[in-house]
């Protein structure tokens, strides 16, 4: 039974996905920091530090399925310490020999933020993928819509027109700088820790900074170029691009939220049947993607500000502020799976009604062509001049209840400047529409280059990552698939280091 939502049984598919959960269930997170046991066994094993042999034993050992997180976990609540309770565990499944070895000269803060650079690294290959999958659905929706013409609307209300893949297109530029965002970061963010009890590294001398590469090479993460136990910007920084990028999502799904409105009606969410609305309205096909959108970037906002809060720490190591991390960098990260899972859904299926777009606009009755009016008259009168005539032409048609081709023929102080030919050029929205189709064309033709470019770096990467003995060749269905976007992740730091 799961305590929260996002390991809810009922309710956990809304929450966080399965590849994501799966880092930080016990078992997720165990495996991974018997990987990282291991990995420090072998590096010291090189130099020299600890018996080859041991280092062999923890590598073979180093497996969830041999060790009883019950006792795990009845040690952890006996000792008190966070790590001791692994340790003590794994040294029996080791044996005396090898178990003297293992974990040698290390702190439990190596390890888990050493994890902690491995989960920055999948899950920005995870957002990576969503994020271009989002993206390519929107430049698809921007390139198709590049000339069906909505109202735009400022403060709620009807402004001039635009088109629809003009506003496609403001989305995918935003989601392309959140992924320029999330790779120029990766040099930064997927790096490991071995520094010891303050950060010297004294336990292991001369040979500290050398076993800390090595380390660090050996689960595909940099060597940080100084320790960050108390240097907590990576986690703020990782989590807040994941609150902006869940931000965005939730921009995009308000946005179809109220336009899917009945009485706006230009866009809806895809509808398959049996999903049910309402149990006492039964008529009633709620947005709920778009809705919870944003409950998802609320969670996630409140996650990075935790991490914010985490940066100020005391002297060399302070767990009052590294340790709150171990609560919020998980539910940031579920709840920022979800929401890039769920926004790509919503992009790739969104239903644009242009028919309604159209009908919308004409009800407008030309008052959202005031400003090519304006521009005319302002040639003539000056621009603060024609503004007053302007407003006060749309003033009196609006109170009137004329169209605003009346109301300005109404004027006499317009039709002194526009005769009815220039009248009817000025009213044509087509002509307001200034350089939306050139925007979109030029975001359209952006985003697909840097996915070209994106593409190559990645065909390299996976094309040496898949060589034979490689064991993500092998993994079959989601692990494939989460392999690949860990490899996207590799790509990315390759590019930014």
């Amino acid at each position: 039974m799961g305590a929260t939502m996002m390991d809810s049984i009922v309710y956990g598919h809304l929450w966080a996905t399965s590849e994501v959960r799966a880092l930080f269930t016990d078992e997720g997170r165990t495996q991974s920091w018997l990987t990282i046991l291991a990995a420090l066994a072998s590096a010291q094993a090189r130099l020299g530090i600890i018996p080859p042999e041991a280092a062999l034993a923890i590598e073979d050992k180093a497996d969830v399925a041999l060790v009883d997180l019950d006792e795990v976990a009845a040690h952890t609540r006996r000792t008190g310490h966070s790590t001791a309770g692994l340790i003590e565990v794994f040294k029996n499944v080791l044996g005396r020999d090898a178990g003297e070895w293992v974990y040698y000269g290390a702190t439990v803060q190596d390890i888990a933020d050493t994890w902690t650079g491995m989960v920055m690294r999948d899950v920005g290959g995870i957002a990576l993928r969503d994020l271009r999958r989002a993206e390519d659905s929107l430049l698809g929706l921007a390139e198709s819509h590049r000339d069906t013409v909505m109202v735009g609307r400022t403060h709620g209300q009807p402004g001039l027109p635009i088109t629809f893949g003009f506003k496609a297109a403001v989305w995918a530029a935003e989601l392309r700088r959140h992924i320029n965002r999330l790779t120029g970061a990766a040099g930064r963010l997927h790096a490991g820790q071995l520094a010891g009890a303050v950060g010297t590294g004294s336990f292991w001398g001369a040979d500290a900074l050398e076993l800390q590469r090595d380390f660090c090479a050996r689960l595909g993460l940099a060597a940080p170029e100084s320790p960050w136990l108390t240097a907590r910007d990576r986690i703020a920084e990782f989590t807040g691009i994941l609150a902006m990028v869940t931000s965005t999502f939730a921009k995009i799904g308000n946005e179809v939220y109220n336009l899917s409105r009945p009485e706006i009606g230009e866009v809806r969410e895809s509808f398959r049947d049996g999903v049910v609305g309402s149990i006492t309205m039964p008529h009633k096909r709620n947005p709920e993607i778009s809705e919870h959108l944003g409950t998802l970037a609320r969670l996630v906002r409140s996650a990075a500000a935790l991490a914010l809060e985490g940066m100020v720490n005391e002297h060399e190591r302070d767990g009052a502020a590294w340790k709150t991390e171990w609560a919020f960098v998980p539910e940031a990260c579920m709840a920022a799976a979800a929401s890039m899972s769920f926004g790509a859904e919503l992009a790739g299926s969104l239903e644009v009604d242009s028919e309604r777009m159209a009908a919308n606009l004409e009800n407008q009755e030309g008052y959202v062509m005031s400003e090519p009016v304006l521009r005319a008259l302002a040639l003539r009168l000056g621009k603060h001049s024609a503004h007053e005539v302007v407003y006060g032409a749309a003033m009196a048609g609006i109170e009137g209840r004329q169209s605003w081709r009346s109301a300005l023929a109404s004027d006499s102080r317009v039709t002194a400047e526009l005769g009815d030919g220039e009248l009817d050029e000025l009213l044509d929205p087509a002509g307001a529409l200034g350089c939306a189709r050139e925007l979109v064309d030029s975001v359209v033709s952006a985003g697909r280059a840097a996915r070209a470019v994106e593409e190559r770096e990645l065909a390299r990467v996976v094309e040496r990552e898949r060589a034979p003995g490689n064991e993500r060749e092998r993994a079959p269905g989601n692990e494939r698939e989460r392999a690949r976007g860990i490899d996207e992740a590799a790509a990315s730091s390759e590019a930014a280091q």
